[in-house]
């Protein structure tokens, strides 16, 4: 069977190489100019590779997997300064470093499928973001080439790379504390992040990592059923928190934390995007906007009592929450935040000297750093 939408995206999925022809269809997606006409098209296009995918891991057809090389992936810690890289299994003489606060918060980040930290737009705004901030040691996980071949299709693995994130967590709690440990995933890194926050439950006798966040968790492949691959979800940390920005292509379209923003409401298309690879990047451009000090209250997210509140828009709830890097630790449920189509994306904007965050320079390399 051809899988043919209105936009021209296809799939031979019957062919004994569909896997391969994955990457391109994505690559398709995430290029392609969109609005409210073809994002249903996009949205069958994305179910149908997800459909495939799932079914295929049900029966065992999957192609041979790619073993992630130990050794190639990396926690990299980063600093105005420098960026201090060591591989996961030796990930106690990174937390050891002289430069490395015992005192600060950790935040460590998952790069999705079309990340990597040496060339990522998306990944370098964030980390100007945390640096920015002074509080946080800030930190990527650096799968390098091998997130990047997940998404042909051996996202199998994604629990392999958890795993030694996990390990690497059991190492870094003998010298902070447990509480200061903030773990975010993008796209397939929210359910990497998932995985490392189920595993370190399980190597540490039932103890919880305090907080996962999901931007945009990747949608093809990781299903709420028995044949799918094991994605983020409430349990995984003390607070599960997501941001959709690509509902139903691209990401996860119904809730999976235990408290779930949906900026612009219940629509795959940001504000302001031309693209769906724009849409699904849109969240990792809100928490960096937010994580700038004096910006944590930028996003603020109305309670929806059910999925048709939010789908129009119309939340009636009464309670708000901010979201982002800082949110209401008690908030759960669904809710609608209203955004902007440029920079300041945040519409809960406090005073007038709010500036375009990539016009920032508080990153830049000092002495003292």
């Amino acid at each position: 069977m051809l899988l043919v939408n209105q936009t021209g995206t296809q799939l031979n999925t019957t062919a004994s190489n569909w896997w391969e022809e994955v990457p391109r269809v994505i690559t398709d997606i995430l290029t392609m100019k969109a609005n409210i006409l073809t994002a249903g098209p996009l949205e069958l296009a994305a179910n149908a590779i997800d459909a495939l995918c799932t079914s295929t891991l049900f029966i065992g057809r999957v192609p041979p997997q790619i073993t992630p090389d130990i050794k190639k992936i990396h926690f990299q810690y980063m600093t105005p300064c420098y960026n201090y890289s060591v591989p996961l299994l030796d990930a106690q003489k990174l937390w050891q470093h002289s430069k490395f606060s015992k005192k600060r918060k950790v935040v460590i980040l998952a790069t999705g499928w079309t990340n990597t930290v040496n060339d990522s737009a998306a990944v370098s705004m964030i980390s100007k973001a945390f640096m920015c901030r002074r509080d946080v040691n800030f930190v990527i996980v650096d799968a390098a080439y091998y997130v990047d071949t997940l998404y042909k299709w051996s996202a199998l693995n994604t629990d392999l790379i958890g795993e030694y994130i996990a390990v690497g967590l059991t190492h870094l709690i003998k010298l902070t504390p447990l509480k200061n440990i903030h773990l975010i995933g993008h796209s397939l890194g929210a359910h990497i992040m998932g995985n490392a926050g189920r595993t370190f439950k399980r190597l540490t006798g039932g103890r919880l990592v305090p907080r996962i966040t999901g931007l945009d968790p990747a949608k093809p492949c990781f299903r709420r059923d028995k044949q799918a691959l094991p994605g983020l979800q409430r349990g995984d940390a003390q607070l599960v928190d997501v941001v959709h920005t690509n509902i139903g292509i691209l990401a996860k379209r119904g809730p999976l934390g235990d408290v779930d923003f949906y900026p612009g409401g219940a629509h795959p298309i940001q504000p302001g995007c031309l693209t769906i690879g724009c849409s699904h990047t849109r969240a990792v451009e809100y928490l960096a906007e937010s994580a700038y000090s004096g910006q944590e209250s930028h996003f603020l997210g109305i309670k929806c009592k059910s999925w048709d509140e939010l789908r129009r828009r119309d939340c009636t709830a009464g309670s708000t929450s901010s979201m982002g890097y800082v949110i209401d630790t008690a908030a759960r449920g669904i809710y609608y935040v209203d955004v902007n189509g440029w920079p300041p994306f945040g519409r809960n904007l406090k005073g007038s000297s709010v500036k375009d965050p990539r016009t920032r320079h508080c990153y830049l390399c000092q002495a003292s750093s």
